[in-house]
């Protein structure tokens, strides 16, 4: 049976991705007591023992505004991890996937991110996101990068969840409405790297060419608009909200400072994965929906 390591697999998209793959071999996700991805001779030595035959990097220092403090930390597992499973990859000739950010681009102006346009991050975190990409693509092993966006699920801390938590104890909340993007769930982002591999455990090849994809739902939203999408959907489902969603005010990015600057735009064109795919990508109000029920459910649960 092939092996499939999955980095992150306590993560939101490593949860997801452990279900997708179940049937591809046998998933192997290390908590970090048995694998500590900050530890170069760790991972060699746990390549090394357990030869995985395909390698999904879902591992990621994500704390955006904790990055600028510690960069050297973001640097190892951003950039300098995926260097290394990707030489690990080219030695033995298999397949990584790599999963980065639009934050890799600059931000600016208000047309749709296409793969091939130049990287210019305007913080830590996306300038080691940038330079995993880099390594990645500079070793010479099979691989897929999906770049995404604003990534969420039914569990963990994200923005769905804490205003879903904010809105059941506030009766008013300020949120950035100037920032656009497309906010992605880590089920869809499972589902289409499962749907991108479906013939590998067959033939060992990808069902599209290797290389940079962007990976999220169509349409675009800010921040302010997932927020009250997010809380009328609550409403619909009956879950209990101090908030109404009227009681959300737009802000500008300039009145909420943070640590570490935000691009504004965030939008991602999707074109070359649908063709390479043959696939529509469903739209972010029908994906929020449905992890919004979700998240319902395994609250009654």
């Amino acid at each position: 049976m092939q092996k499939i390591l999955v980095t992150g697999g306590s993560g939101q998209t490593g949860f997801e991705l452990r279900r997708q793959l179940a049937t591809f071999g046998r998933v192997l996700a290390p908590a970090r007591a048995e694998l500590d991805l900050a530890d170069p001779e760790a991972v060699e030595t746990w390549l090394d023992r357990h030869a995985p035959d395909l390698v999904v990097n879902a591992a990621a220092y994500t704390a955006v505004d904790k990055a600028e403090d510690e960069p050297e930390l973001a640097r190892r597992l951003n950039a300098e991890l995926p260097g290394q499973l990707a030489a690990y990859c080219a030695r033995h000739g298999k397949w990584l996937v790599h999963y980065s950010t639009d934050y890799v681009y600059s931000g600016q102006g208000e047309a749709p991110w296409q793969e091939d346009a130049a990287t210019a991050p305007v913080n830590t975190y996306g300038e080691t996101k940038r330079d995993g990409d880099a390594a990645v693509a500079a070793s010479g092993c099979d691989h897929l990068i999906f770049r995404t966006s604003w990534v969420y699920s039914a569990t963990g801390r994200n923005f769905v969840n804490t205003m879903l938590r904010l809105g059941a104890e506030r009766e008013a909340l300020s949120v950035v409405s100037d920032q656009i993007g497309a906010p992605t769930p880590a089920r869809l982002i499972a589902q289409i790297t499962a749907l991108a591999l479906a013939p590998w455990p067959r033939t060992g090849k990808a069902a599209v060419e290797g290389g940079v994809y962007h990976l999220a739902p169509r349409g675009e939203a800010s921040w302010h608009d997932v927020a009250v999408a997010t809380f009328d959907e609550a409403a619909r489902l009956d879950i209990p909200l101090a908030i109404t969603p009227r009681a959300v005010a737009p802000i500008a990015t300039v009145d909420y400072p943070t640590p570490a600057p935000r691009p504004l735009n965030s939008r991602l064109d999707l074109t070359k994965l649908e063709q390479a795919l043959g696939v529509t990508l469903p739209d972010w109000q029908t994906q929020l929906a449905l992890t919004v029920e979700e998240t319902r459910n395994q609250h009654a649960a």
